[in-house]
């Protein structure tokens, strides 16, 4: 992306993103232009990390002035507000700037007569940064409040000139369904480490099926930048992936909010000090994280029983450093301070939390952060933390019960884990359609069991990887595959359980185990 490789190693993305800004802005000053990043017709976006930095200007080009009734929108994705009850953001995506865009929404596909006005977040990637000329990206987002709980509504995106609500547009409309006002049972899906490839677009497919209440992405989303080493030098970088991505994931995602956790391929230099410029134009996630402006992807929302809080782990990620303290270690103390929240409700009975980095994965290519282990396990095992699901080994992996780093308790297929005496289990579910990795250890799973005492492998640690033997890796499977998690609640004095499930892109079952808690 333009900076030489030997001060890209010695920069962290903050500096990248400064070295690019000078660089590339000079050169698109010189060319001229009207329109800043972030000006389009019906809104403006500019990050709080992007207002600090050079903006390169641009002009708008014929080709983009067209008529409204011409252009379609896609790549629809949802996400929940901060009350996933009564809030919800409608993002899609526009080839060319348009005016007036908007969203409609009703509780019949017949009637949509209440019309929402949508932001325009606009995003310009020079020729030079990747491998694409000159792009721009325009992101549209509507938030939605006041809804109902558990009532499902239609929508319909527009602008002027097109107009869903048009009888011969009403195959464009789409729904979603709030979460309930009171307990109930429902299903959620996860994976990590997506990108665009066929077996990405499988596995959607798999996923829609499952009709779940939400999808949780642990990470390493589209791979505009494949190197993913948070460096500015990743010459790969292709702001277009994005558009294929959301094409490809609109299958399930215009109707299932999609929540993301930020990995390392996430960072992209260019657009903000800390790599998240882009990320914050192309989502819109709740916002009562601790820090909006350096970590936009670390939030929580609570479904049903189940509190659901997502990390930025390369704020603590020793192996690929780029963003390495980028919280000043607020982060960590906002996770506590959610987690005996959380713990304290009555009417939450199980919290999962999802980043991209594994705590415990024995994978040839990544294996084990230290960092996460450093930071967060202890809080997780302090408060019993019923699931963690990570991404970046792009496998199936899952642990014993662990506490205190070893396994406090055996979790054979099938077999069920009590987190408030046993300790925590870990999920790597990295293989959502990405390239996969590999083991040390023979594959282990459903129906292919193969126990071992021990698995040789490592952990990045600030000083560098350090090898392990460890005794907890309980199932291992190399294909791309999913999470499936049912949710079921009980009544006071009885078990509300977590029924999880490896489902391979074949749809068959690779393992499954219950995570169990007695209500109070």
């Amino acid at each position: 992306m333009g900076v030489p490789d030997e001060l890209a190693a010695r920069m962290n993305m903050a500096e990248q993103h400064e070295y690019l800004r000078a660089r590339f802005s000079r050169r698109t000053m010189i060319r001229g232009g009207a329109v800043t990043l972030g000006a389009v017709a019906g809104g403006a976006f500019v990050p709080g990390a992007v207002a600090q930095a050079a903006v390169p200007t641009r002009t708008a080009t014929k080709a983009e002035k067209v008529d409204g009734a011409l252009v379609a929108p896609f790549g629809r994705h949802l996400a929940w507000g901060n009350d996933p009850r009564t809030e919800i953001t409608v993002s899609w995506q526009v080839p060319v700037a348009v005016k007036k865009p908007f969203v409609r929404i009703g509780a019949h596909p017949w009637d949509l007569s209440h019309k929402i006005d949508a932001e325009v977040r606009t995003l310009f990637t020079p020729a030079g940064v990747g491998a694409s000329g000159n792009h721009t990206q325009y992101y549209v987002h509507a938030k939605l409040t006041h809804l109902r709980p558990g009532r499902t509504y239609y929508y319909g995106v527009g602008h002027a000139g097109f107009d869903p609500a048009e009888t011969h547009l009403l195959g464009t409309l789409g729904t979603f369904t709030t979460a309930p006002a009171h307990k109930e049972p429902f299903t959620f899906t996860a994976f990590g480490d997506e990108g665009v490839s066929y077996h990405g677009l499988a596995n959607n497919s798999l996923l829609l099926g499952q009709n779940p209440a939400f999808h949780l992405h642990a990470g390493d989303i589209a791979y505009a930048d494949p190197s993913g080493s948070g460096q500015a030098s990743d010459t790969g970088f292709d702001s277009r992936v994005w558009d294929q991505f959301l094409a490809q994931t609109e299958s399930v995602a215009k109707s299932v909010p999609w929540m993301p956790a930020y990995g390392n391929h996430d960072m992209e230099a260019w657009y903000s000090p800390n790599g998240y410029g882009g990320e914050e134009a192309r989502w819109n996630l709740p916002d009562n994280g601790p820090d909006r402006k350096n970590l936009p992807g670390v939030y929580s929302f609570v479904y049903g029983n189940t509190a659901v809080v997502s990390l930025d782990a390369n704020d603590i990620s020793f192996e690929i450093p780029a963003n390495l303290g980028l919280s000043g270690g607020t982060q960590t103390k906002w996770l506590e301070a959610q987690l005996k929240k959380f713990r304290a409700d009555k009417d939450i009975d199980f919290v999962v939390v999802f980043f991209h980095h594994c705590a415990y994965c024995t994978s040839t290519a990544h294996a084990s952060e230290g960092g996460v282990r450093q930071e967060w396990v202890p809080l997780f095992e302090k408060y019993t933390v019923d699931l963690v699901i990570n991404g970046h080994n792009h496998q199936y992996e899952r642990t014993d019960v662990i506490k205190a780093g070893k396994v406090a308790k055996k979790l054979p297929i099938g077999g069920t884990a009590y987190p408030e005496t046993d300790g925590v289990v870990y999920v790597t579910a990295g293989a959502a359609g990405r390239s996969l990795y590999a083991f040390t250890a023979p594959l282990s799973y459903e129906g292919h069991e193969n126990e071992v005492d021990s698995v040789a492998s490592f952990i990045n640690t600030k000083e560098g990887k350090v090898n392990e033997t460890v005794t907890w890796s309980r199932v291992r499977y190399l294909d791309y595959s999913f999470l499936r998690v049912d949710v079921t609640p009980a009544s006071r004095g009885r078990l509300a359980t977590l029924k999880v499930r490896g489902i391979a892109e074949t749809g068959e079952e690779v393992d499954h185990f219950t995570v169990a808690r007695r209500v109070r």
